[in-house]
């Protein structure tokens, strides 16, 4: 017997009585948390016995620059028509005044391994290595120039530059000092 079950098994006996509510009150939320704790030990035992493989799941969170949070997600997603496991890179998009930056992270491919190709508007990048399979399209924060790309890949870090196609010009005034 787990131990989650032996301590609700005790708690029943024991009849508790904080403030009017019995533990026997949380019965809802103690199947809830049994249930969890035995999806996560058979998901552990079918990743243990080889039957599933590893799960890698995780997301970014960053401030856009209209102020508001920006979540990103990224780790290994399932297809199900293909049985291809292919990960979605951890990315990040920066704009200066004149170039657009993407960095996404890809360990475990070589250079060789990356295809990357750009519209106006968007950026995909695919990789295919021994283990590791990697697919995904990144929505441009503005038009960019695909002929002016330059990319870079270096330690598991992929960068791609673009020059911006309406780059923003900031027109300098002269002040009048006083």
């Amino acid at each position: 017997m787990v131990w989650w079950r032996r301590r609700r098994e005790r708690d029943r006996e024991d009849d508790y009585d904080w403030f009017g509510f019995g533990f026997r009150d949380f019965d809802i939320f103690d199947d809830l948390v049994e249930r969890m704790f035995r999806d996560i030990d058979e998901i552990f035992r079918k990743s243990m016995s080889g039957e599933v493989k590893p799960i890698v799941r995780g997301f970014s969170i960053r401030i856009g620059p209209d102020g508001k949070p920006e979540i990103r997600e990224f780790g290994t997603k399932e297809m199900a028509s293909q049985g291809v496991e292919e990960r979605k890179p951890l990315v990040d998009v920066m704009e200066t005044d004149d170039e657009v930056q993407i960095i996404a992270e890809m360990p475990g491919v070589n250079k060789e391994d990356i295809d990357v190709s750009a519209t106006e508007k968007s950026v995909e990048i695919k990789a295919e290595g021994e283990n590791r399979k990697y697919y995904e399209v990144v929505d441009l924060p503005c038009e960019v120039i695909p002929d002016s790309a330059k990319a870079r890949y270096n330690n598991g870090v992929l960068e791609v530059v673009f020059k911006k196609k309406y780059p923003r010009k900031v027109d300098k005034k002269k002040i009048k000092i006083e």
